[in-house]
């Protein structure tokens, strides 16, 4: 699997796939992105979607070890309708083995989606996967 980086921080990378440049991977490389980078982060990754027709995300979040409600909650309902719009509605998340991180994520998207009743999210294919490979694959 050979990736063409995208994009680099301090906090994750952005890569496509070189044989499915529709593919789009963000990896977390540490325990925890602050918000802005986050936001800056994804925004870059909207650039693509937008010139390059990504029609995939794969965020791979093992590494990170904190779970931060407001850049979920931004991601979701913000991030993921302007995304819809440009065609990107696959999305595949990698999270850690933690399950008290497991746990927070459920609740997280579990408080989204009661408060957003009406989000294009959910009109979206995200999934979760153990693996890039199967991330990849499904």
């Amino acid at each position: 699997m050979n990736l063409v980086s995208k994009y680099v921080n301090r906090y994750a990378k952005v890569e496509v796939l070189e044989d499915q440049p529709d593919i789009c991977i963000i990896t977390a490389t540490s325990s925890y992105i602050p918000v802005e980078e986050f936001k800056t982060t994804f925004e870059f990754i909207g650039t693509l979607v937008a010139s390059e027709k990504i029609k995939k995300l794969i965020f791979d979040k093992r590494k990170l070890r904190v779970f931060h409600q407001p850049s979920m909650e931004w991601y979701f309902t913000e991030w993921k309708e302007a995304m819809y719009n440009l065609g990107l509605q696959v999305h595949r998340k990698i999270l850690p083995e933690d399950e008290i991180f497991r746990t927070s994520v459920k609740i997280g998207r579990q408080k989204i989606e009661a408060s957003f009743p009406d989000g294009k999210f959910k009109q979206m294919d995200i999934q979760y996967a153990e693996s890039l490979e199967a991330a990849i694959a499904n």
